[in-house]
């Protein structure tokens, strides 16, 4: 029967030790970490993250702007309000809430923030930096996992990792970054996606599985060998009877049978999303104390 990794509670953690962090910098006359974040439109699901992002700087101490853009923002206003943040020395960091209107080029945007400020970690120049492992900005949700692998103390050296799903934001850097010659990494890792064949045949073979593919209860028990660590990304919104709002949230793993097989999961909600938050407000903190680009 597996351990259930407590996301919420280890992102609740890493904020206290921020908020002391932030507490020491006040008392000594420092700079005040600042995270800024753009909006563009009224996405129900990126009001909701950003709000959440506001109130996590508050709590912690830091200070944070919230630019509200409306939907027919063009491209080129949108990269001006970028530029003007590139520019703003009070800021650290900031993030372009993804995703943007269809009038825009998201890959135009992310290139065009500054390395240094990119906190969502990714600029094509903070993934190359990520690649070498040399200091950078990791990906919120990646660097997410990895937090949690780390102070669960898991063993990942010398493990079988296998990542399903290939995307920029999650799976790609995750396979990178379980391969690295680091405390958490040394994995054999294997990358699977909607096109591998006889995926099944992947997935029995992980000592660590990584899921980030978009689909609801996707992996089952007959998919896991006994004794696997369980990382489940996804989190999609269906309709339930069973609950006040009339929909419940479920992760790309189905949750009751593959937990009586694991050894560590994450559940959902509650697993894997608190830390993305954690972790955008540590690559802040790092910005604002220089550590990446000096």
């Amino acid at each position: 029967m597996a351990e259930i990794i407590d996301g919420k509670k280890i992102s609740n953690q890493i904020q206290d030790e921020i908020l002391l962090e932030v507490s020491d910098i006040k008392k000594n006359g420092g700079k005040i970490p600042h995270l800024a974040a753009i909006l563009v439109g009224n996405d129900g699901a990126s009001e909701t993250y950003v709000a959440a992002k506001v109130k996590a700087c508050e709590k912690i101490g830091f200070n944070s702007s919230l630019i509200r853009l409306p939907e027919n923002t063009s491209e080129q206003e949108l990269l001006n309000k970028v530029n003007e943040l590139n520019n703003d020395k009070d800021v650290d960091g900031y993030i372009v809430q993804l995703p943007l209107p269809k009038n825009i080029n998201e890959q135009n945007i992310i290139e065009a923030i500054a390395p240094e400020k990119d906190v969502d970690g990714f600029h094509p120049q903070n993934v190359g930096r990520m690649a070498l492992n040399l200091p950078t900005y990791i990906p919120a949700t990646p660097f997410g996992i990895i937090q949690l692998l780390e102070r669960y103390n898991i063993e990942t050296s010398g493990k079988h990792c296998v990542v399903v799903g290939r995307s920029n934001i999650v799976g790609s850097p995750m396979s990178i970054l379980m391969a690295r010659n680091s405390k958490i990494g040394n994995c054999t890792v294997t990358l699977t996606h909607s096109k591998t064949p006889n995926l099944k045949e992947h997935t029995l073979k992980a000592d660590i599985l990584i899921v980030a593919l978009g689909k609801p209860e996707f992996v089952t028990a007959d998919m896991v060998k006994n004794g696997v660590v369980v990382i489940d990304v996804g989190i999609t919104r269906v309709k339930s009877e069973q609950t006040k709002s009339g929909f419940k949230l479920l992760g790309d793993v189905k949750y009751d049978e593959v937990f009586a097989k694991a050894s560590f999961i994450t559940p959902v909600p509650g697993g894997v999303g608190p830390m993305t938050i954690a972790s955008l407000l540590i690559n802040t903190l790092k910005a604002s104390k220089k550590e990446v680009y000096k």
